[in-house]
């Protein structure tokens, strides 16, 4: 009687998470190629406002990196319409709040609202769409903005480079190889031309993606969004053939000096598919498998158990073209890093030459789920979401579905995954080391 409740509670959990997370929303184009997402949530009187540009660090000529990373601060300069510096005021004195971001392949920029001023919004990312200012000052403003950026966050912070040492390292011939914040004597030798050449390429509606979600009434938010979008130009349409990557099939060892650490780190990298790819959701658990909390495989074993980690953890990042899964360790004392790298491929290799136990793929079952139901919680994460879903996966419903991949994949698949991805030949070992000398 006691399984039989059980398991009936597990089969009501499992609706009510299916029931109350499902994102309701309604999407269309117009004639310039946008494509617009809308969903109503009338539970608070907030709204966001977000535009999704298919256009990241991958979208460069040699010579030339950085410049989606650098067009996300200059499209805040200001418009024909908008005076420069004033966007923030204009955002915060409206009682919202924004902010932008950019990948190796998308560009983000979002406004939060008091849902009565949605209007307003939509505005302003038409006037970013079709009348931004892009002039000698504006450049040399943002030229400086993005230096001191790269010095706060890589050039002088711990370990701020590490991710930059595997690309450069996984990646050969495709754009991944470079930092998306780029190379600073590229922004610097780059002409006015090239940067409104860029503009007009890449931040055009037809490789972009609107999404409005909150507080809306639908049919007056469809002509606020058509007076302000449907005259908007389209561009030529992009079109991207980057060379691809020779499967690595002998181990690559590397070695890389930070003269901000004291402490030096083992990072193993394994070049993967794209996030689109099913075989990347598997690389998501495995990773979660791992080393996400303290019961996980490789924190128990190195941090617990063994004493020999100070730090552990294995990460699945996910890229459209390639995707990078990695593990990073810190060591304890005069632990070596061979030590670290040792235990490290012991637990890789034992999932996968066997079925990881019932026990964990419940728990991994129930983490999944409970992301799911938290992936969602704020108009604000829903925004993203539809976004992305539409814009990187070309799949916007995924939304409510993306769980059900999760749910599908068995033990045998995340062993079978293991053994295609994650093998000794197929990785790149760095040494991350403190710099004995940093005047090298």
């Amino acid at each position: 009687m006691r399984k039989k409740l059980l398991s009936t509670s597990a089969l009501l959990f499992s609706f009510v998470i299916t029931s109350a997370q499902e994102v309701k929303y309604e999407e269309y184009n117009l004639n310039n190629g946008l494509h617009v997402i809308l969903h109503q949530d009338n539970t608070a009187p907030v709204v966001t406002t977000s535009v999704m540009y298919h256009v990241g660090g991958k979208d460069r000529t040699e010579g030339r990196t950085g410049f989606a990373h650098f067009f996300e601060h200059l499209l805040f300069e200001g418009t024909e319409n908008i005076e420069k510096g004033k966007w923030f005021e204009i955002v915060s004195s409206n009682g919202g709040k924004n902010n932008a971001n950019t990948s190796q392949d998308r560009t983000y920029y979002y406004e939060v609202f008091p849902s009565n001023n949605l209007k307003l919004g939509l505005w302003m990312e038409a006037e970013r769409m079709l009348h931004p200012v892009i002039n000698q000052d504006g450049v040399d403003t943002q030229n400086e903005v993005v230096k001191e950026e790269k010095r706060l966050r890589y050039d002088n912070s711990p370990y701020g480079k590490i991710l930059f040492t595997v690309s450069e390292n996984l990646f050969k011939n495709h754009p991944y190889k470079d930092p998306n914040i780029g190379y600073m004597k590229d922004l610097d030798s780059a002409s006015l031309e090239e940067f409104i050449e860029y503009k007009e390429k890449y931040y055009v509606p037809n490789n972009a993606v609107l999404v409005v979600a909150g507080d809306i009434d639908i049919p007056q938010t469809k002509q606020w969004i058509s007076d302000y979008f449907k005259d908007i130009p389209r561009g030529a349409e992009v079109v991207r053939n980057y060379p691809s990557e020779e499967p690595i099939t002998t181990e690559v060892k590397a070695v890389s000096y930070d003269p901000n650490i004291q402490i030096p780190a083992t990072v193993i990298a394994y070049r993967t598919p794209g996030f689109k790819e099913r075989d990347a959701y598997v690389l998501d658990m495995l990773s979660t498998y791992l080393s996400d909390g303290p019961t996980s495989k490789l924190y128990k074993k190195m941090v617990d158990d063994q004493k020999e980690a100070l730090q552990v953890g294995a990460f699945n990042i996910g890229q459209e073209d390639y995707g990078m899964y990695l593990v990073f360790a810190l060591p304890v004392g005069d632990t070596s890093l061979e030590t670290l790298n040792t235990s490290i491929e012991e637990e890789i290799e034992k999932v996968r030459t066997n079925l990881i136990s019932e026990n964990d793929y419940k728990k991994l079952q129930n983490k999944f789920e409970n992301r799911f139901v938290n992936s969602n919680s704020s108009v604000e994460g829903i925004a993203g979401s539809l976004a992305t879903n539409y814009m990187l996966y070309g799949d916007t419903s995924l939304i409510n579905k993306e769980i059900d991949i999760y749910r599908s994949v068995t033990r045998e698949e995340i062993m079978e995954v293991a053994k295609k991805y994650l093998n000794p030949n197929q990785r790149v070992v760095i040494d991350y080391l403190p710099e004995e000398n940093p005047s090298n």
